[in-house]
């Protein structure tokens, strides 16, 4: 199934709230992303049908392995691209953040993967330049 960018957004929140604090909720998402709780409700019965979420009966929201794998790498993009955008290209911190947050979902994998190089590259000379 195709993951629509608010589906994304959802994955990746769910994912950076369990690596903050460990079990996540729909309270949780709802508070980080400054969202309503019947539309984090509706967004995680979507998540769940797709196979993406566990809803365990304490209320807990488990990523599955393919949910897991589509956060992380959404994660992964994220970061990468605020990195390129911040670092390499100058841009200021948030708006690089916010660029970033709306260019990981439409980037192609083979422009990824040449930004993703480029980032790489940088550390490398950054790192044996100290």
């Amino acid at each position: 199934m195709v993951l629509l960018e608010s589906g994304e957004n959802y994955l990746e929140t769910i994912l950076i709230l369990q690596q903050r604090n460990g079990n996540v909720r729909s309270i949780d998402i709802a508070t980080e992303m400054n969202f309503s709780k019947p539309s984090v409700s509706r967004a995680m019965s979507i998540l769940k049908k797709s196979g993406y979420i566990i809803m365990e009966p304490d209320g807990r929201i488990v990523l599955t392995e393919n949910g897991l794998k589509k956060a992380a790498s959404v994660l992964d993009r994220h970061k990468t691209l605020t990195v390129f955008l911040s670092e390499i290209l100058n841009v200021p911190q948030d708006i690089a953040e916010k660029d970033a947050c709306r260019i990981e979902h439409i980037i192609s994998p083979v422009t990824f993967a040449g930004i993703k190089k480029m980032v790489a590259d940088q550390k490398k000379k950054s790192s044996s330049a100290k």
